[in-house]
């Protein structure tokens, strides 16, 4: 989901008060249970929980003791339990267990469940099944949008991918058009709106009847963001497929960037301790580094290094007054400006070490082979001896994956070879992931004909063939069908260049990719906003099998010289007075 900012806009919108909002809420959900109380938190909860409230505002309002949602007995005295928890089954399992155990044990508490970002039927359900439904008291926490900076937004909601595109289930769609709605209700209307794919089709479509209930809500207000792009994510898996160059992307591969922060262990630390980093705009170090070509960076932190290093010198010829001048104004900022270096300077000879041990210009040369169409038979080649090699399963699952995509699925001989030489090395307990893959779209296997040729005119087929049962066998035959070739030729998502590509002074959005590939989803979005729609890219939007799902949404305004209709029209035209 992309929200560009309005060109005339003063500034971004402040999106402080989504926390502001959440934490308010949370609040009034733990005052509902007056006293002291133990709270149980979920796992994935404790990062989004500690951004908007934490320890110190939940000891605030009685918070006792916290404690970690997992399977085994609560250590827990207190005689009220709080759990903080996803709308998940397990968790219902693991509440009604605490409450049966307690049933048998005589002993009685006060039990509340707070399901976030929603609770679901099925979840209350499984608590009725298990007899403790009565026992319960069940509420929501509507915490779906979270800043991780000035202009991103996270739902935090790892399990949607799975769910939908996998498992084909919907019950998140809910939880997005009310996302979308709190937004166009704090930020105004969106001016236009722009979407491709199923789930962006259901999701518009739901938050716009959200939006017909309350009507009225955001009539008149000034719009602060202007457009609002929704793209599924199966329209581009190449693009997360790909393996990242610039800094923040090292950063998240290389440590892992959780809920906008970082830990940093010893390595980094320089210490025997670990450190938690907030990785945002406010880390001016991180801020100027984060969208560089990591071939850029150290240079960069070098001359940072010496400027600094300028700026304490400036203490010797001070006097007196100066001096207390400095200590007072920027000794602080310069020692925080210095420690954030120092742990930036440790990032980056970590990267280097991993990524050195991982022959990572091989990996990075076979990636821009796939994307080129080039080298198919030594790229596949590499990929069978990466996992030979046993590098990495998830690495060698992902260049699988974009061989598989980026040619439209692999020949059944080489879809054969490379599960056989992969079940065989990392376990054939990776079975079950191949049949995932291949449901998801993302590891296919090329059926007799399955050229691109052919797969065009099914998809041509589909939609000109208005039978109903027509269309379904079409879908079923082409739904996982990726066409990457044709759509990278239609938006010249490979740049041509003579050359070198100058990676320190970028031409395009290709340079997050060492100028080999501009990312799918952002140039769709750049050809959409020049054209101002859809026009042009009917052949763009019909090979990604979306043609129906695409849609755009203007507010018209409309000037007349007088409302007309058909009989008023003959009347005008006629010289015989009724």
């Amino acid at each position: 989901m992309a929200f560009p900012h309005r060109p005339d806009a003063p500034e971004l919108p402040d999106f402080s008060m989504l926390k502001r909002l959440a934490r308010d809420q949370l609040i009034y959900l733990l005052e509902q249970l007056p006293g002291k109380k133990d709270l149980f938190i979920e796992a994935d909860l404790m990062s989004p929980l500690d951004r908007i409230a934490n320890v110190s505002i939940l000891k605030q309002h009685e918070v006792d003791k916290l404690y970690k949602v997992e399977n085994k007995p609560a250590l827990s005295s207190s005689e009220q339990l709080c759990f903080l928890v996803r709308p998940r089954i397990k968790n219902m399992r693991y509440i009604a267990s605490l409450v049966n155990a307690d049933k048998m044990a005589g002993r009685t508490r006060k039990y509340k469940v707070i399901f976030s970002p929603q609770k679901f039927y099925a979840c209350e359900m499984v608590l009725e099944e298990e007899g403790v439904y009565g026992d319960v008291s069940c509420d929501e926490w509507a915490f779906s949008l979270l800043p991780l900076d000035v202009d991103l937004l996270s739902m935090e909601l790892p399990e949607f991918f799975r769910d939908y595109f996998l498992e084909g289930d919907q019950r998140w769609i809910n939880t997005l058009a009310q996302a979308l709605h709190l937004l166009s209700t704090l930020y105004g209307p969106f001016p236009n709106c722009y979407g491709i794919g199923r789930c962006a089709k259901m999701s518009y479509e739901l938050w716009k009847r959200l939006e017909e209930e309350e009507d009225g809500e955001t009539k008149g207000r000034r719009p602060e963001i202007g457009h609002i792009f929704l793209l599924d994510r199966d329209v581009d898996f190449v693009t997360a497929l790909c393996s990242q160059v610039v800094y923040e992307g090292l950063v998240d591969d290389t440590f892992r960037i959780k809920c906008g922060s970082v830990d940093f262990g010893p390595e980094v630390t320089s210490s025997d301790k670990s450190l938690k980093v907030l990785l945002n705009a406010e880390d001016k170090v991180f801020n100027e580094i984060r969208n560089e070509h990591f071939s850029n960076v150290f240079g960069f932190l070098s001359q940072k290094a010496r400027n600094l290093q300028a700026q304490y010198d400036r203490r010797r010829g001070m006097d007196i007054k100066q001096m207390k001048n400095f200590v007072s104004q920027e000794l602080k900022g310069l020692k925080q400006e210095h420690r954030l270096l120092s742990l930036h300077i440790g990032a980056c000879e970590s990267i280097m070490k991993k990524k050195t041990k991982q022959d990572f210009q091989e990996l990075i040369k076979t990636e821009h082979a796939l994307l080129e169409g080039f080298n198919i038979r030594e790229s596949t080649n590499y990929i069978e001896e990466h996992i030979d090699r046993q590098v990495s399963p998830i690495e060698s699952l992902r260049l699988m994956c974009l061989l598989s995509i980026t040619e439209n699925g692999l020949i059944p001989k080489d879809y054969r070879s490379l599960k056989t030489q992969y079940l065989q090395s990392y376990g054939p307990e990776h079975l079950l992931t191949f049949f995932n893959l291949r449901r998801a779209g993302l590891l296919t296997e090329q059926a007799p004909g399955d050229t691109l040729t052919a797969v065009e005119s099914k998809v041509s087929k589909l939609v000109t063939d208005k039978a109903a049962g027509k269309i379904t066998d079409a879908f079923s035959s082409l739904a996982k069908r990726s066409n990457f070739r044709a759509i990278s030729k239609k938006l010249n998502l490979i740049p041509r260049v003579d050359g070198e590509y100058d990676l320190k002074v970028p031409r395009d959005m290709a340079y997050v990719f060492s100028g080999a590939y501009v990312p799918l989803s952002c140039r769709i979005i750049e050809q959409v906003l020049e054209r101002r729609g859809w026009q042009g890219l009917d052949e763009v939007v019909r090979l990604l099998n979306c043609s129906e799902l695409a849609f755009t949404g203007y507010r018209f305004i409309f000037l007349t010289t007088a409302v007309t209709n058909s009989a008023r029209l003959m009347e005008a035209m006629s010289e015989v007075k009724a």
